[in-house]
C-alpha cells in the first residue's frame, strides 16, 4: 500500500503540510508534531475540555478528533488566538477576573468563550454556563470564569 499523502490544513492562519498516519489524533499532531502545547491533554475521553481547539471556528475536542478529519480545514489553537503584542479580549478578561488559577484548563475555556461571543456577542449568564458546560475546572468553582466571559461580552 502506498504511503498516505501529507496532511494539509491551516493552523492558526498558516498553511501546514505534515506527515500524518491515519490513526493520529489532532491533539497529538498539534502538541507533538507542531509543538503547539497550549492545548492540554486532560482526560483523553472528551469529558474535560482541556484539549479544545476551534475547528473551522467551532469548539472541538482534539483528543477525540482524528487529525485526518482536519484535512483542508482551519484549526485555531490558543497560540493562534493572541493578537501580536497583546491579549485577546477574552484572555484579558480571564486575567482581570482571576479566572485562570492554575491555567491548565484555561485554553479550552477561552477558545470556547471566543466561539460563544463570536456567535452571540451578549449572552446572559445561563447561556455562558451552557456554553462552558463541556469544560472542567478543578480550581475556580466557575464563578470567576463566568464573570470573565460576561465581562468580555460587555455584560458584566
Amino acid at each position: 500500500m502506498p504511503p498516505r499523502p501529507n496532511l494539509r490544513l491551516e493552523i492558526n492562519g498558516h498553511p501546514v503540510e505534515v506527515p500524518c498516519p491515519d490513526e493520529r489524533i489532532l491533539l497529538d499532531l498539534i502538541r507533538e508534531d507542531l509543538d503547539l502545547t497550549g492545548s492540554k491533554r486532560g482526560c483523553d475521553l472528551g469529558t474535560c475540555g482541556c484539549c479544545t481547539v476551534l475547528l473551522d471556528g467551532r469548539p472541538t475536542l482534539s483528543c477525540l478528533t482524528l487529525a485526518r478529519l482536519a484535512e483542508g480545514r482551519s484549526v485555531t489553537t490558543i497560540e493562534g488566538l493572541t493578537p501580536h503584542g497583546g491579549l485577546h479580549p477574552v484572555q484579558r478578561a480571564f486575567v482581570e477576573h482571576g479566572a485562570t488559577q492554575c491555567g491548565f484548563c484555561t485554553p479550552g475555556f477561552v477558545l470556547t468563550a471566543v466561539a460563544l461571543l463570536r456567535d452571540e456577542p451578549h449572552p446572559d449568564r445561563e447561556r455562558v454556563v451552557r456554553a462552558i458546560s463541556g469544560n472542567l475546572c478543578r480550581c475556580t468553582g466557575y464563578t470567576k470564569i463566568i464573570e470573565a466571559v460576561l465581562a468580555a461580552s460587555g455584560g458584566a
